[in-house]
């Protein structure tokens, strides 16, 4: 009998090791720097080997009350990649997880400034488009960028690619802004002073929690005109309810890896949050070109309280599922 339960507790051990680890909440960073301020702030996590990770990002990162972190990597490809690991790995349950997407990005000064946290309901992908040299337009086009088999820049396509344009959950939405709307973001003096160039009220504050919408796209676009396209892209994809304020690649990718998993009954799309906060802007300001605002960057000082405040923005929301998971696994609280 002895040996009858020995033998018992061993099999129960090897089946509880190879059972999905129930998650919580996953928070999805794109490369190293979005996801230092998470894990200095977490401390001691676990670290679970998924096959198909990036190389250099082969592990989630696991507290022991059910929050996790992935890094997928840079780009649609990378991003597209890790997320379809990460669903088929069968090494998490994640049928109930609230996934919070947390990158950083362009931001318009229409809407914001560098260190703004952004809240998106709507990403729309700005790669999905045909496009002609600047230099050879039609003379009453005002841009070279089409949607793919219309006529003329101001027709909407078919959306065939059925990538095209996702809508996030309106209620988690407004959970997490309702939740992060009063975090004290990271600021210093090179953003000020940059911002200061720019004559927009929105750029000109210190960083704030906004909600508005984002775009997707491998290529890094920078100016005035490219940045009128994409707030005309926008709104053409959304029926003029989208509100482009900032530029990333990856999350179209991530959202419709999702989906296909939500479709095979491993995730729940529904329960997708998407943060992005500004490292810089997507054109000039008044007396600078287009090509000295992408090329130096690195120069407006974004960059490092943008990754910070991925934390400081998007923590709130994560921490409310967690602590709060009895409401939250049954779906967003009203209040």
């Amino acid at each position: 009998m002895a040996l009858v339960l020995v033998m018992l507790a061993w099999f129960q051990a090897v089946a509880a090791q190879d059972a999905p680890r129930p998650v919580k909440v996953m928070v999805l960073s794109m490369f190293k720097p979005e996801a230092q301020y998470w894990l200095a702030h977490w401390g001691s996590t676990e670290q679970i080997a998924v096959p198909g990770l990036a190389p250099d990002n082969p592990v989630v990162h696991c507290r022991q009350d059910g929050a996790c972190l992935a890094v997928l990597g840079m780009g649609h490809a990378n991003a597209a990649a890790s997320m379809m690991a990460l669903t088929l790995s069968g090494r998490f349950d994640l049928r109930q997880t609230y996934f919070l997407i947390a990158g950083i990005a362009g931001i318009s000064p229409e809407y914001g400034t560098l260190g703004t946290a952004t809240w998106a309901g709507y990403a729309v992908d700005f790669g999905l488009q045909w496009e002609l040299d600047a230099r050879e337009i039609p003379k009453r086009w005002r841009t070279g960028y089409l949607g793919i088999n219309t006529r003329h820049p101001d027709q909407k396509p078919a959306l065939d690619y059925r990538t095209e344009v996702f809508q996030l959950n309106e209620a988690l939405q407004q959970a997490a802004y309702r939740l992060s709307r009063n975090a004290v973001l990271a600021d210093d003096e090179q953003a000020a002073r940059y911002r200061a160039r720019y004559a927009q009220a929105a750029a000109r504050r210190k960083p704030e929690v906004v909600r508005c919408d984002t775009l997707s796209s491998d290529t890094w676009f920078s100016g005035r005109l490219l940045s009128q396209r994409a707030t005309q892209w926008m709104g053409l994809l959304t029926d003029g309810r989208g509100r482009y304020c900032t530029a990333q690649q990856e999350d179209n990718a991530t959202l419709e890896a999702l989906r296909r998993a939500g479709a095979a009954g491993l995730a729940d799309p529904a329960r997708v949050a998407l943060l992005r906060t500004g490292s810089d802007f997507d054109r000039p300001a008044p007396g600078f070109s287009s090509a000295s605002n992408l090329l130096n960057f690195e120069t407006q000082g974004g960059f490092a309280i943008a990754t910070e405040n991925l934390y400081r923005a998007g923590s709130p929301l994560v921490e409310a599922i967690v602590s709060n998971w009895a409401r939250w696994s049954q779906g967003v609280p009203s209040e």
